[in-house]
């Protein structure tokens, strides 16, 4: 007996160690991931604080001695960068109202209701997602063209809101574990197709559509290909462009490129805040469906 509880003893301990193990190497890799990508980050923050006769000190200062606002009004007055901000908040913002709206009507569609080919034409949306967008620019340039969206900020919207596989993707499955008996009783109740839509499927798949949200934002926001081919007028330029052609123009004064580089991230961030407690829920929902 006493040999048996040695042995579960033993046994036990081994089990514990291992657990501890396992744990210890999983924080041990979150904080190296944690660090590569967090560092990066604060030596832009800390640049854009910095004089730029400071930015290239050696060692590198992540905190600077003598921090300055000087380079965010530099990069804000230069290059009509208010102006290509001002354009990136119109462009994402609709964008993705827009993309969002529309990929929670396929979802809902593609969730809720049966008809002949929804298996293959689903199939067929996902299968969009291996295309490489640059392979894409070409044909659609030549439409833009042809339907007079070149150089037009209307141009970069509708072909931004035209990539919405992944969001239709992820809406599907959330609609799909909704309970049929809501809809039943909202059948009963004298509701249409159009109201169950939108007074009880979207308010429940708020989480869902929170996480479909910062992805189709961060995604318009950061946008460069399609609009460096379709926009040829400075005055309708995006912050991606913008800050193209500003390092361009300013690739020695590394103060005031990392100040116009975090006017950029900014507003990503805010709308992450903002949505952060419905974007994890949102996706084990989507993930689960």
């Amino acid at each position: 007996m006493r040999a048996t509880a040695n042995h579960d003893l033993a046994a036990h301990n081994q089990y514990r160690f291992g657990r501890l193990t396992r744990s210890l190497l999983l924080y041990l890799v979150a904080i190296a991931g944690a660090f590569i990508m967090v560092v990066p980050l604060l030596y832009m923050l800390s640049t854009a604080f910095m004089p730029n006769q400071y930015v290239l000190q050696t060692p590198p200062v992540l905190i600077p001695t003598h921090p300055t606002f000087d380079n965010f009004v530099a990069a804000w007055s230069a290059n009509n960068f208010g102006g290509a901000f001002l354009n990136s908040v119109i462009v994402a913002t609709t964008a993705t109202v827009i993309t969002v709206l529309l990929s929670s009507m396929l979802a809902f569609a593609f969730g809720r209701y049966r008809f002949p080919g929804r298996t293959l034409l689903f199939y067929l949306m996902l299968a969009t997602m291996t295309v490489p967008g640059t392979v894409l620019v070409i044909p659609q340039f030549v439409m833009a063209s042809r339907l007079q969206l070149t150089n037009s900020l209307w141009g970069l919207i509708i072909v931004y809101s035209a990539g919405m596989a992944l969001s239709v993707y992820l809406l599907k499955g959330f609609f799909e574990e909704m309970p049929q008996d809501l809809f039943d009783a909202a059948a009963i109740d004298g509701c249409g197709v159009f109201q169950s839509f939108f007074r009880i499927a979207l308010p429940l798949a708020r989480p869902a559509l929170a996480a479909v949200a910062i992805f189709a934002f961060s995604a318009n926001w950061d946008e460069f290909t399609w609009a460096i081919t379709s926009i040829n007028d400075d005055s309708l330029y995006t912050l991606p462009v913008a800050i193209e052609q500003f390092y361009s123009n300013h690739a020695t004064n590394w103060g005031v490129v990392f100040a116009a580089t975090t006017i950029a991230v900014i507003p990503m961030i805010l709308v992450f805040l903002l949505l952060q407690r419905y974007f994890v829920s949102g996706i084990a929902g989507a993930m689960k469906g």
